[in-house]
């Protein structure tokens, strides 16, 4: 398959990695704090339960988080953290039932997201033809990244995260490497770059490392970004109307959902075109 239409489709992992929140004691809600900006609409500090959290763990405004206020929260994606946090970590023990575990169960949730994110890119690399050389060591790291999720809470919080990502992250970029080595032609080299509101309309960024970069509120409109390597590049209100995302690497629904599109915007098989795009 060329390296334009080649889709990493993460079928096989994605039941576990795929958000579950009638299974989670409302984690997201209570253990991550947020300052009131565009994103929010007040300050809650960690391990503060947000009012509008219910007694059921559900959100009591789910339907109007943005007009409400709460647009950080319809951008949040815990690649499946909560429901493993809660049924298998705790046990299906919840923090407002058995309140002394509380503290350690939101210490691990976040710990456990992390881990749950790298195995959802894990599992889009092991989907890449071209990645095939590093395949043995991914699905090694897969491994060693799903018994650690096993743990104990107490091994949860001890464990060095960034000392593991840092391991799993030299094989992502090993594999975006060897996939886009396929894209002929040169390709740009902007990994961590600041596009902060950048116009980049219609640019020709197929294959690119864009790795981390800042690009929020970006112009990117009609923009090739075809098999460019987007791990945690910051999509904020970027304008991806028309955009060419076919192929894009490492690519979240967290981050489509942050972003702004149409119907004309080309995504990779695995992702949505997110409800807010369609109402413009």
């Amino acid at each position: 398959m060329s390296p334009d239409h080649q889709q990493a489709v993460p079928d096989t992992a994605a039941p576990g990695l795929r958000s579950d929140c009638g299974s989670c004691f409302g984690l997201c809600c209570v253990a991550l704090p947020f300052a009131a900006s565009a994103d929010f609409a007040f300050d809650k500090d960690a391990g503060r339960p947000c009012p509008n959290l219910r007694t059921d763990f559900r959100c009591g405004i789910h339907a109007e988080l943005r007009p409400r206020g709460f647009s950080g929260c319809t951008v949040f994606d815990c690649f499946g953290a909560g429901q493993k946090v809660s049924q298998v970590t705790f046990g299906g023990q919840d923090w407002r039932r058995a309140p002394g575990t509380a503290r350690q169960m939101f210490e691990v949730f976040p710990v456990m997201r992390q881990l749950h994110e790298l195995l959802w890119y894990l599992a889009e690399a092991l989907a890449l033809p071209a990645a095939r050389p590093v395949h043995a060591g991914l699905r090694a790291a897969r491994e060693r990244t799903e018994a650690l999720t096993r743990g104990s809470a107490e091994e949860l919080t001890a464990l060095d995260v960034p000392a593991h990502r840092g391991e799993v992250n030299a094989l992502l970029l090993r594999a975006s490497e060897l996939v886009r080595a396929e894209v002929p032609g040169p390709k740009k080299e902007r990994r961590g770059a600041d596009l902060l509101g950048a116009r980049l309309k219609g640019a020709r960024l197929r294959g690119a490392n864009l790795r981390g970069a800042c690009l929020v509120a970006a112009d990117l409109t009609g923009a090739d970004l075809r098999t460019a390597d987007l791990i945690g590049a910051d999509l904020r209100d970027a304008d991806l109307s028309g955009a060419d995302l076919t192929g894009a690497l490492f690519l979240t629904q967290a981050q489509l959902d942050a972003a702004r599109g149409d119907a004309a915007t080309g995504l990779p098989e695995a992702l949505s075109r997110p409800a807010h795009w369609q109402r413009g």
